[in-house]
């Protein structure tokens, strides 16, 4: 009987820590997602503020395209290793550099999204 009761509650605490677990793993998930959001945020509005300079209008797409690409360095980085974190707590079995390929080319889809803008919406030139 003793046996028993000693088994049940191993498999309730047994249960219990496995909940515990995966609500932290999911919260953990919630938490990267949010910061790659608040990255990827944060990245765009540095590359806005960039695409409005003043200073780039008379630029053409080739000179505009080199200066986003070296544009936000500390937002470009913080979105790049949030993004990883992200992709690592997600997709745990899949290797570390094809996540960093995945976050590597949101970052250049991001400068190419604002070059494009900027071609867009630029004068005609005379």
């Amino acid at each position: 009987m003793r046996m028993l009761m000693l088994g049940a509650a191993l498999a309730m605490m047994t249960s219990a820590a496995m909940t515990f677990a995966a609500k932290a793993d999911d919260d953990d998930a919630k938490g990267a997602q949010k910061l790659a959001m608040q990255g990827r945020d944060d990245y765009w509005h540095c590359l806005a503020r960039e695409y409005s300079r003043d200073g780039n209008q008379g630029k053409s797409e080739q000179d505009f395209g080199r200066s986003v690409a070296g544009a936000c360095p500390s937002e470009r980085q913080y979105y790049r290793v949030a993004l990883l974190d992200y992709l690592t707590s997600q997709y745990p079995n899949i290797e570390s550099g094809a996540h960093l390929a995945t976050a590597n080319r949101a970052v250049e889809a991001a400068q190419k999204d604002i070059v494009t803008a900027f071609v867009k919406h630029r004068p005609p030139q005379k």
